[in-house]
């Protein structure tokens, strides 16, 4: 099943939008503050020219990139050096206006936008200021339109995931994916992030590296087709603070820390079977309730997530009775809960709570 443009949940209906008198390149009289918060920001001209060669290759055309928090603009540069079309997105003030003096030198390829990509559609409602704002008011002033899911990428975003607040945007950019919502709501984007090793390697585990093997390693492989492209010291990277003055590692792991460049490529088929951008909540909370026991047997759990009979379920899905949770893998999971979800013998397939509500973060 391909998910249309005109099904897809739209979030204008029900997620705060800008004030009309607030422009893009314009200060508001609600400043945004970024406290504490501190940044990553690509430093080195070689890794930059590292990412280039890895994500361009040996094309001409005039790729569009989306990139998120650039900076001091090291990878904006390589980027419209090797011919590409870059959309900045930058959340700190002191950066742009020497992106948009790189603009001014490239013949309209570079658009500089005060926005942060990981706050995009906040779940808070109220008006939003930038750089906090809705994916609906970004794109439309990009001109960028919404495209089928079975179509391609409609552009590649490139960015480092907040240091603080890593497993947290996570989750929401998964949350979104599953939805249809944010920036997926405009197709498959492609996300190109550097992640901490430690976070690379939860999402990719699965039962035989049954430490990290978690649900969000479920999800994230379910999704997205998942490629590590590079690996890089955090010792490659210059680290700001809140006002844009360049901070020293305070740390000493954080020093020996790697950061890894993965591909996220939303799978073209994740809609095609029984999962859907309108019942996902379900599918989140089955794998959350199954990895708060991650060692116990499926078939505990099974009597807590559905009234169906679990030695039924367990047969359908071609598991035995001592099979336990981190033993599955992603795609049994999946079919499990399209099993369940299938079946046809009970008007009630599951149990209900009130987690099914809640946003799971």
């Amino acid at each position: 099943m391909d998910v249309p443009v005109v099904n897809r949940r739209g979030l204008s209906d029900y997620y705060p939008h800008l004030m009309p008198s607030v422009g893009f390149g314009k200060s508001s009289s609600r400043v945004y503050r970024c406290r504490s918060e501190t940044k990553r920001y690509i430093t080195s001209p070689r890794v930059a020219e590292t990412l280039v060669r890895i994500l361009r290759g040996k094309r001409k055309s005039c790729q569009l990139f989306l990139e998120c928090n650039p900076g001091p603009g090291i990878l904006t540069r390589a980027l419209l050096e090797s011919g590409a079309k870059v959309i900045a997105l930058e959340s700190d003030k002191t950066f742009i206006p020497q992106l948009k003096s790189l603009g001014k030198k490239v013949n309209g390829r570079l658009e500089v936008v005060y926005c942060d990509f990981f706050k995009l559609d906040p779940r808070s409602r109220g008006i939003l200021t930038p750089p906090i704002m809705t994916s609906d008011m970004l794109f439309q002033y990009l001109g960028i339109e919404a495209q089928p899911w079975s179509k391609g990428a409609p552009l590649k975003a490139i960015g480092i995931l907040p240091p603080k607040n890593e497993r947290n945007a996570l989750w929401k950019l998964l949350h979104d994916l599953y939805s249809c919502t944010s920036v997926y709501k405009y197709g498959r984007v492609e996300l190109n992030l550097f992640i901490t090793e430690k976070e690379c390697r939860k999402i990719m585990a699965n039962p035989q590296n049954p430490g990290l093997y978690q649900a969000l390693s479920v999800l994230c492989q379910i999704a997205c087709g998942i490629k590590l492209l590079h690996t890089e010291s955090c010792l490659s990277f210059g680290t700001y603070t809140a006002n844009g003055q360049l901070a020293k590692q305070k740390h000493r792991e954080s020093l020996e820390q790697n950061l890894c460049f993965i591909q996220l490529t939303p799978h073209k088929d994740l809609f095609t079977g029984t999962l859907t951008p309108f019942n996902y909540d379900v599918f989140f909370h089955m794998l959350r309730q199954c990895f708060m026991k991650r060692g116990a047997r499926l078939i505990d759990h099974l009597h807590s997530l559905s009234p169906i009979d679990a030695m039924h379920i367990l047969k359908q899905i071609k598991k035995n009775k001592d099979v336990r949770v981190i033993d599955m893998y992603p795609e049994d999971f999946q079919n499990l809960f399209e099993t369940i979800e299938c079946y046809k013998d009970d008007n009630y397939k599951w149990l209900y709570d009130d987690f099914m509500e809640d946003v799971i973060i």
